[in-house]
């Protein structure tokens, strides 16, 4: 029983090591994720037969040993959830970069549409200067929201500063 905890023992801390690199680790970080489960999995299998050789201990030491191998498991299925908590937040980055890449392509596509609006204006047969007025309307538009927006967040910060 002992030349097989030792050995389980020892895979234990160096899962522990490899997942101090898997939070550095970007690009291998999946191979060593694979890597870290794996040797989990051995590991289980490490205890289920260590659980038996305990229970073929002599009456003295069997406690002990029960001790010493439920000690292993409480490790790794610590290990486990570590695992698995960044498995879930390296899911959760991937998603959320998978939406701000939609997201950034809606800008364009926004861009898109208004020169779609823009070509069905001109094959309806309004003129270059009704076009020019439409366009210019809109950059104004956009610094009286730029304007609007600051003129509210002055009033805010004045309000704060008057009322506390």
């Amino acid at each position: 029983m002992e030349p097989l905890y030792q050995q389980t023992h020892k895979q234990v801390h160096e899962i522990q090591s490899h997942m101090g690199r898997l939070e550095t680790a970007d690009k291998q970080s999946l191979h060593l994720e694979n890597e870290i489960q794996a040797s989990i999995d051995q590991i289980f299998s490490h205890l289920e037969r260590l659980e038996i050789l305990s229970s073929k201990e002599p009456p003295n030491k069997r406690q002990n040993a029960r001790l010493r191998v439920d000690q292993l498991k409480y490790d790794v299925q610590h290990l486990q959830t570590a695992l698995q908590n960044f498995q879930h937040r390296r899911y959760a980055r991937e998603q959320q970069e998978r939406q701000r890449e939609e997201l950034l392509s809606r800008t364009f596509t926004a861009n898109g549409t208004q020169k779609k609006i823009l070509d069905i204006a001109n094959m309806l047969g309004l003129s270059n200067t009704v076009m020019r007025l439409i366009e210019k309307r809109a950059f104004q538009d956009k610094y009286f929201m730029i304007g609007g927006m600051l003129l509210t967040c002055v009033v805010m910060f004045l309000v704060v500063q008057y009322l506390t």
